[in-house]
């Protein structure tokens, strides 16, 4: 049996404007209402990231998507155009600097919420052999 992750609940302030957000980066479908609770951002066809509306203290999430190395420079000119700071490393300033240590492109950018979404288009955690 192989095992997928289906969805993810990501707590925030305002589902809408978060969920509308991301899918405006990313370049994916989303929409304004869902089963329940929820603002759904269809990431790919096998995992969904619901966000949720909560007036409770939340942790922050990590989530790092994995995209070619076109989508990545179509989100990053996505991200730019928004105005939105983004980063080289996972902690540290705002740099705006792509980071190529890993042997492609990554960077990092938080939402308004303070959740942290990751980008790169070769997985450091899943090196080949």
């Amino acid at each position: 049996m192989s095992i997928e992750l289906d969805h993810a609940i990501v707590p925030t302030r305002n589902k809408r404007a978060s969920a509308k957000l991301l899918a405006e980066l990313l370049g994916v479908p989303w929409a304004p209402t869902s089963l329940g609770p929820f603002a759904p951002v269809f990431i790919s066809d096998s995992l969904t990231l619901d966000f949720m509306d909560t007036e409770e203290d939340f942790p922050i999430y990590h989530f790092c998507f994995r995209v070619s190395p076109q989508d990545f420079d179509d989100i990053l000119g996505r991200i730019q155009a928004a105005g939105i700071a983004y980063r080289s490393s996972v902690r540290g300033p705002m740099d705006r600097q792509i980071n190529t240590e890993y042997g492609g492109s990554m960077i990092y950018w938080n939402e308004p919420d303070g959740h942290q979404w990751e980008m790169l288009t070769v997985s450091y955690a899943r090196q080949p052999g």
